[in-house]
């Protein structure tokens, strides 16, 4: 008898009605794409850090140049 709590109250999943179980579901879904998500936007805010990192020395190789 699985649970979940929602604004502090436990409820049982196995006693949810057919359109509580789709809600849930649907909440499922959708925290899992928002972790997966955060974790492409961290990916993309790592290599944009590279990428300036990159171009910083670019620029300042080419200015002493």
């Amino acid at each position: 008898m699985p649970t979940i709590n929602i604004d502090g109250k436990e409820y049982d999943s196995d006693k949810l009605n057919e359109k509580a179980k789709g809600q849930l579901a649907s909440i499922q879904f959708v925290r899992g794409e928002l972790n997966r998500l955060q974790a492409q936007i961290a990916a993309l805010k790592t290599a944009e850090i590279s990428y300036i990192s990159v171009l910083k020395t670019e620029l300042e190789n080419s200015s002493s140049s």
